[in-house]
């Protein structure tokens, strides 16, 4: 077959970066460490409470961990411990891994994938409920949908599906969980022709909070408004099933271009050690590469390429995590743009250079990464007006997603690393703005807003709906004891 080139079936990532040669590890505690999920120590009658109300089918563990999967995937994905936040080291006082529901209406905190970078938000000091057993992948012919449990990485997803001639539209790098990119909207390698992963839900399954198991469709007009972009403010979803659309083989690959063909090479790259490096993703939904569109980059001298045509599973495996470091301290950011203009992409360099030559002085395991992220005009498109969502709440304009990742490894920085994230995440809006793009008040993508985001610097107008919906929903506040954006 034959497919029309259209840029509906592109996507180009790039990630300007700045990697240190030296890395460091940090290990051992941070005691010093609060936790925003729950400042409680008193947890052990809790995690007993949960041993009395569990069949046996069903596992409450203490520290330390077994050695044992899936135990050993409870880990957080920015340090690579067990129950660690990224910027607080948290143990819990036990993880409880349901394999059916939990009908007792109380919960700490929970974790899917652990891949979010802001403190608290998939961590606990207290009781860890671990999603890893709801980890099946179903496939539903009759109705071309794909029922996914909470528990799994978009890794495994594209793993069971590789071969079946289906795909969903999911996760873009290893790593992140099904469960927080999907509660948070869920930019996709296949967003430009179907959406966003929340524009593909058939249903979810969940928990609620006052212990009842519910199936929300588009006809439960609330909850299903606030799971769209909403995150975890309403319950525990255990399963997504999602629409399945056809897979054949993708073109797609990475190459990273040296530094040296940067216009500008700061004197401190060279001064710390640092290499500048421009690393390119690209993407086409079709066996073959399309003419013209990828040939700039194509022609460029690269340090190292992996560019060819397979699976997407293959596709998706050469992919580098977003934890380009290894295993550091790390933050996101999130900078809403409406285009990628040559002014833009000289800031976004400048920007580059700039903190990683100056955030270097400070700490030699520095990584500061910009990723451009290009979706077509119309990637908002695809859900029915009569479908709002929480995220986006205004989908007239496309907004990209562009991600700011900061990594370093000492702790005593987190503060001003954080700063550095905000003071740059301004600067490269307002070089936006000065471009004549009209995001001064854009919302900001959740899965990469900064913890301390501001709800209507996320949600917009939807804010008042939202906080609505949760007060009737949970209003003895159970949820307000989990991590994340809460209304």
């Amino acid at each position: 077959m034959v497919r029309t080139v259209t840029p509906l079936l592109c996507l180009l990532l790039l990630s300007f970066a700045v990697l240190a040669r030296a890395i460091t590890h940090q290990n051992g505690d941070d005691s010093n460490s609060t936790n925003d999920c729950d400042n409680t120590t008193s947890f052990q009658a809790t995690c007993a409470l949960i041993e009395t109300a569990i069949s046996s089918a069903s596992t409450v563990y203490y520290p330390p961990l077994p050695n044992t999967r899936p135990i050993t995937r409870i880990g957080h994905r920015q340090l690579g411990a067990v129950c660690v936040q990224c910027r607080t080291w948290h143990t819990s006082r036990c993880w409880y891994h349901p394999t059916h529901h939990w009908p007792y209406p109380y919960a700490i905190c929970r974790q899917g994938g652990g891949h979010t970078s802001n403190p608290g938000f998939s961590s606990t000091s207290g009781v860890q409920i671990s999603m890893t057993r709801f980890n099946s992948v179903t496939v539903d012919n009759a109705t071309s949908t794909v029922a996914i449990g909470a528990g799994l990485l978009w890794d495994d997803v594209y793993k069971a599906l590789n071969g079946t001639g289906l795909n969903v539209v999911g996760g873009r790098v290893p790593g992140v969980g099904v469960a927080g990119l999907t509660l948070g909207g869920g930019y996709s390698w296949k967003t430009n022709q179907f959406g966003l992963v929340i524009d593909n839900i058939d249903s979810y399954e969940m928990v609620l909070p006052d212990g009842r198991i519910k199936i929300v469709r588009s006809e439960d007009e609330d909850l299903w408004f606030g799971l769209r972009g909403g995150y975890n403010n309403f319950g525990i979803v255990t399963k997504f099933v999602l629409k399945a659309h056809p897979q054949g083989n993708v073109w797609g690959g990475i190459a990273i271009i040296s530094g040296q063909y940067f216009d500008q090479i700061n004197a401190a790259v060279v001064k710390f050690q640092q290499e500048p490096a421009l690393v390119l993703l690209m993407f086409y939904d079709g066996p073959e590469r399309p003419e013209g569109i990828f040939d700039d980059f194509l022609a460029l001298p690269d340090i190292q390429i992996d560019v060819r045509s397979g699976s997407f599973f293959e596709f998706f495996g050469v992919i580098p995590p977003t934890d380009l470091t290894g295993g550091t301290r790390a933050y996101f950011s999130s900078v809403p743009v409406l285009e990628y203009s040559p002014a833009l992409v000289d800031a976004i360099v400048n920007e580059t250079l700039f903190w990683g030559a100056k955030l270097a002085q400070l700490d030699k395991g520095t990584t500061v990464s910009f990723a451009v992220e290009s979706y077509d005009a119309g990637l908002f498109t695809h859900s029915p007006a009569s479908q709002p969502s929480a995220y986006p709440p205004d989908r007239s304009r496309p907004l990209l997603p562009m991600n700011i990742y900061f990594g370093w490894t000492n702790p005593a920085l987190d503060a001003e690393v954080a700063n550095a994230l905000r003071e740059s995440s301004r600067t490269v809006r307002n070089a936006a703005v000065a471009d004549g793009q009209d995001v001064l008040n854009a919302a900001k993508y959740p899965n990469n807003a900064l913890f301390g985001t501001p709800l209507v610097d996320i949600y917009g107008t939807n804010v008042p709906r939202l906080k609505e919906i949760r007060r009737r929903v949970d209003p003895r506040d159970v949820m307000g004891l989990a991590g994340g954006f809460k209304f």
